[in-house]
């Protein structure tokens, strides 16, 4: 039985350049034709999706004030974007698997700008929440297909290292986004502001239909029910697949309901910053772009485990700095919870793509799913955490997420040691 499907780590997930002289697999590596291009393109990609994604994150309290509302209710405009996206990932996958990554990636970025355009216009918070959940719904066709269309066109050894960038895209996006809409409302309003995403992600789909070359590998597979539901039992009863979902979800608990959060805690005292600068705060998301395109590096020094432990353990150490009264020391918290959540959510969405034998946009797709329920979640329960109990009760949440991490890590680790001993026997 090979490592990936007893849950050991090898040194062959690291993310080492293969030699575009190889002339033996057709595949994209670092140095050849179309990497270049492909990266940009998918990158790009990752903007566009996050920065939509968590459009009104930055703007929570000003959403808040303007309807009229309280930080539990207006979290719902975050956390039916990414319930949107969990509940169609499945579905959107399958839909790749018949009709193509790209045309698939393609269609739901146009049909996410067009909405973004529209969601300045919102005239209610229920109406508001309505077309958030439609934008979600419609990004369902960004992640899981990205990786899967990594999988097929990219070599093996460099996939950690390609998803790595998509995963940097995500970070960026989401980074500015945050920035740009933080400091146009602090002018004009959060609805310029969520104006100017939109503009900003068409720009993005625009340039990643002209960049992202055909694939070449692709087969197109059947839309039938059973089938689908077949290849998603098949990816469930992986002992593995279910342990990585899990640590997705977990990860995107913690990270959901940090930055759904901290916005209304760096606005109240003792900080009270205006908001320009609380939505620069979340320039802290370079941190993540610089630790998910590396993970790569982590796993082949650490393995796949080690670099969870190591991802798990930052975020931990972030969280519990991130309750000084100290801004320096909030920040640095900041820092090292985003680090930590790349990182380990790069090392977890490439093992699944590497696991999977068949069906590899499902297993991405219930990866993604699962990753989404976490971040409504924790959108969801940190905020209802803080209206009960402050930021001490947002980070006591997160805290029992990074022990299930911790915990699942630990299973693996069992279980590949009976796996050996088994093998040996």
């Amino acid at each position: 039985m090979s490592p990936a499907s007893t849950g050991a780590s090898t040194a062959m997930d690291a993310a080492t350049t293969v030699p575009v002289s190889d002339t033996s697999d057709s595949r994209m590596a670092p140095g050849g034709p179309g990497y270049r291009r492909m990266s940009f393109a998918l990158f790009l990609a990752g903007v566009a999706t996050f920065a939509l994604l968590y459009s009104t994150q930055a703007l929570l309290p000003l959403i808040s004030d303007g309807f009229g509302v309280s930080a539990s209710d207006a979290s719902w405009t975050v956390a039916a974007a990414t319930g949107g996206l969990a509940l169609f990932v499945i579905p959107m996958s399958a839909l790749s698997e018949r009709f193509g990554r790209r045309t698939v990636m393609t269609a739901s970025l146009a049909v996410a700008v067009t909405v973004g355009l529209l969601v300045p216009f919102a005239p209610s918070l229920g109406v508001l929440v309505v077309l958030r959940g439609i934008q979600g719904a419609a990004l369902a066709g960004l992640p899981a297909s990205a990786q899967a269309y990594l999988a097929e066109e990219v070599r093996p050894r460099a996939l950690v290292t390609a998803i790595g960038l998509f995963v940097a895209g995500n970070s960026v996006g989401g980074m500015s986004g945050r920035v740009i809409t933080g400091w146009v409302a602090q002018e004009w309003g959060w609805r310029v502001a969520v104006g100017v995403i939109g503009v900003i992600a068409v720009g993005c789909a625009v340039a990643f239909r002209l960049l992202l070359p055909a694939p070449r590998h692709f087969r197109a597979g059947s839309l039938h029910p059973r089938r689908l539901l077949g290849t998603v039992r098949d990816h469930l009863a992986n002992p593995l697949l279910r342990r990585l979902y899990a640590i997705g979800a977990l990860f995107m608990t913690v990270f959901g309901g940090v930055y759904t959060v901290i916005g209304y805690r760096l606005t109240e005292a003792p900080f009270s910053l205006p908001q320009g600068i609380v939505g620069s705060i979340f320039l802290v998301y370079l941190v993540g772009t610089v630790s998910a395109s590396t993970a790569g590096r982590l796993v082949g020094r650490l393995g796949r485990r080690g670099a969870l432990y190591l991802g798990g353990g930052t975020t931990a150490a972030g969280l519990l700095l991130s309750l000084s009264d100290s801004l320096p020391l909030v920040l640095l918290g900041l820092v090292l919870i985003t680090a930590g959540f790349f990182a380990g959510h790069a090392v977890a969405s490439s093992a699944v793509s590497k696991t999977a034998t068949h069906g590899r946009a499902q297993a991405s797709a219930i990866y993604q799913s699962a990753y989404y329920i976490g971040s409504s979640t924790g959108s969801t329960v940190g905020a209802l955490a803080f209206h009960a109990s402050g930021w001490s009760g947002t980070v006591g949440v997160a805290l029992l997420a990074i022990a299930g991490v911790v915990a699942l890590t630990v299973l693996g680790s069992v279980a590949a040691r009976r796996q050996v001993v088994a093998t040996a026997h």
